[in-house]
């Protein structure tokens, strides 16, 4: 909520061409960016709505927001046990005897655990791991269960390859096994669970992440593309006000029809050439230019 266009441009180059260009005193540089991003998103007016989609909630690009391998809500929940255990966490750390853990890792010795899996440590994909990784991807693809759906895309198989790497690496394995591709499996459907549901629909469909529409709310867009067409060849003046023809929509349509999808319609009339807006960007005139037939 707080990151400025300048900000995402970078992050932009920075996930997708894993460099970073930096200008100062006249040099120009580019620097690799071989790592890996963690990022956290506030939704708009702080609190989710879940009748919306993650795009819509957190109004992050979606070009951006796809370019993440694992996405994830956080959401707050009333839950007792959950809440005496973040209640202990946040006051053990204000005073100097905290409850000790035989299985917790100092930070030197976490340290030097990812400094050695990073140097010493580079998986190769087995023919099992390969099997595994085929049949997970096209058991994804069939979870939207309708050919305009997509519930996966080569970016999700992009991502179950970098996981299953990882997770050999986590056990210090020079091979990536069967076991690695579970877990690569297990967290992409958690997290396509959680972030790629259409609530209006309760499908999965990538599209919200990677265009930020659903494949429904295409549909519906089509179809209010269309009544606006017949709306307007039905006028007897080639012309009408912004705000006349939104609410005639309203008033004959049994579902409420958002600004938003309103303008989306009207500029789907325009690339096609049968209307132009002109005058007030508040309240534009919508003229017609193709006489109905």
């Amino acid at each position: 909520d707080k990151m400025s266009d300048a900000t995402r441009a970078i992050l932009h180059e920075a996930m997708e061409q894993q460099t970073v260009s930096i200008a100062k005193a006249g040099i120009v540089a580019s620097l690799n960016a071989r790592t890996s991003v963690l990022a956290s998103a506030n939704p708009v007016e702080s609190r989710y709505n879940p009748k919306r989609s993650v795009v819509e909630n957190i109004q992050l690009t979606p070009t951006l927001l796809s370019r993440f391998d694992l996405i994830y809500l956080v959401l707050d929940k009333a839950d007792e046990m959950m809440d005496r255990r973040l209640a202990k966490h946040l006051v053990s750390l204000y005073y100097d005897n905290p409850e000790p853990s035989s299985n917790e890792l100092s930070l030197e010795e976490f340290t030097a655990y990812i400094s050695y899996a990073r140097k010493n440590i580079h998986p190769v994909i087995s023919d099992d791991a390969v099997q595994d990784l085929v049949h997970g991807y096209v058991g994804m693809r069939k979870l939207g269960g309708s050919k305009k759906t997509i519930s996966a895309t080569p970016r999700q198989l992009e991502s179950l390859i970098r996981l299953s790497e990882a997770h050999a690496r986590m056990r210090f394995s020079n091979e990536v096994e069967r076991v690695d591709v579970s877990e690569a499996l297990r967290l992409v459907r958690v997290a396509t669970q959680q972030a790629a549901v259409d609530p209006r629909t309760g499908t999965i469909d990538m599209d919200l992440i990677t265009t930020g529409r659903s494949a429904a709310a295409r549909d519906r867009l089509a179809d209010l593309a269309r009544e606006l067409r017949r709306i307007l060849s039905g006028l007897r003046q080639p012309s009408i006000k912004y705000q006349t023809l939104y609410t005639q929509i309203q008033d004959q349509s049994t579902v409420t029809v958002p600004q938003v999808e309103f303008r989306d319609a009207l500029n789907m009339l325009v690339d096609d050439e049968f209307i132009v807006l002109t005058g007030d960007a508040r309240n534009p005139t919508i003229r017609r230019l193709v006489n109905p037939t």
